[in-house]
């Protein structure tokens, strides 16, 4: 464990030591968590499937300090264990223990502090999303995992439903949400998020600072202090509902530096989606993803395009059926997904069924993409405590 986390939990317990010393027994305490198997055969290539295993403990407890005011605090560990085959012979097998949430939260009705290792994440957009900045939920995932990050994140909220974030980050040290280069492990991350309300719906204005470590890069090898660039994000979002529910997503990326070619980056996302009263209700949802990186704020560059639809239904109380569809227009392939969830109190079962291209630009940074690459099934149980 590197020093700044190693910092970050010796804050953490510290903190939990303060608050037990001052307030006794906790109001609520609660262990829980899950754990998963799963297997992924590629019936292309049998050397591109998988086993694997996953346990998340998690530990949770609060504390009520006056009327309107609680501390809580959440501690969870992300232990896995995956075997790829690569022949019938042949299987190579990786696990690890890492920490998956360590944050302390202070709460009242309209004012929040969470300090830790957390999940910070906003926008509409559900397929394909601009403002990732500090997640990496992929849709198609059940578990809907995603590494944290350590910070502080402050939360006011209004009467009129608006609020306003604030965060400072610290200490992450790999890429995180769309971002391909690190920040510099020396620099601290500050950002925040304005939202309001706009007639049937709300819109938001956000922004994020931070300093790049462009000597990660394999084209600049060489520390120095011109591979430490500024990049500023600034982005608007925006949802309503006018019958059928309608979203946006847009940002834009400075990267302040002349080694550099394309110091500009754009990405914008709209999309809709509404359930057809069809038996017992299909919701359709559809997205369309723009990414391009230019020399200039508005100029023409390179650019990607994707589509995506989703369709829901429920066959039941226990059944789920989910297709998710991809198109790339530059490269004009198709990406499909379909997931049967059936779901217990405790337990739930996942077939997944994939044809994709053989090369996969989907998440590209996503650990295990590969995977899914070709034509194959994933069979995932889980059980939660």
């Amino acid at each position: 464990m590197q020093y700044s986390k190693r910092k970050w939990l010796f804050l953490w317990i510290a903190a939990m030591l303060f608050i037990i010393q001052k307030h006794a027994v906790p109001q609520t305490f609660l262990l829980k968590g899950l754990v998963s198997g799963w297997v992924v055969v590629n019936t292309d290539s049998l050397k591109d499937s998988q086993l694997g295993l996953r346990y998340i403990p998690e530990f949770y407890m609060e504390k009520s300090i006056t009327k309107d005011s609680t501390f809580d605090v959440e501690f969870s560990l992300n232990a896995y264990g995956t075997g790829e085959v690569h022949a019938f012979d042949d299987i190579q097998t990786e696990g690890k223990v890492k920490l998956y949430r360590l944050w302390l939260r202070f709460s009242k009705s309209k004012f929040e502090a969470r300090l830790g290792l957390q999940k910070i994440n906003f926008g509409s957009a559900t397929l394909l999303r601009p403002l990732m900045w500090f997640d990496r939920i992929d849709p198609r995932d059940p578990l809907q995992m995603t590494d944290g990050v350590y910070g502080l994140l402050l939360r006011f909220y209004f009467l009129n439903n608006a609020n306003v974030w604030f965060w400072g980050l610290y200490g992450n040290d790999k890429p995180k949400g769309w971002e391909y280069l690190p920040t510099y492990d020396k620099s601290p991350e500050i950002g925040g998020r304005i939202q309001a309300p706009l007639k049937n719906g709300e819109i938001a204005f956000n922004y994020h600072y931070r300093k790049i470590d462009l000597s990660k890069s394999s084209f600049f090898q060489v520390a120095h202090d011109s591979t430490r660039i500024p990049e500023n994000r600034f982005a608007l979002d925006g949802k309503w509902d006018i019958g059928v529910g309608v979203w946006f997503e847009g940002s834009l990326v400075h990267q302040r530096s002349e080694l550099l070619l394309f110091k500009w980056q754009r990405a914008l996302n709209f999309g809709l989606d509404y359930t057809f009263n069809l038996r017992n209700g299909l919701t359709v949802l559809g997205e369309h993803f723009i990414f391009e990186k230019s020399k200039d704020a508005l100029g023409a560059g390179e650019d990607i395009k994707f589509s995506a639809i989703s369709l829901r239904y429920p066959m039941g109380l226990l059944d789920n059926i989910n297709c998710i569809l991809y198109y790339d227009w530059k490269n004009e392939d198709l990406y499909t997904f379909v997931n049967w969830r059936r779901t217990y109190d405790r337990w739930s079962f996942n077939v997944i069924g994939f044809w994709n291209p053989e090369r996969f630009q989907i998440y590209p940074e996503k650990s295990g993409s590969n995977l899914f690459a070709g034509k194959g099934f994933q069979i995932m149980v889980i059980f939660n405590y």
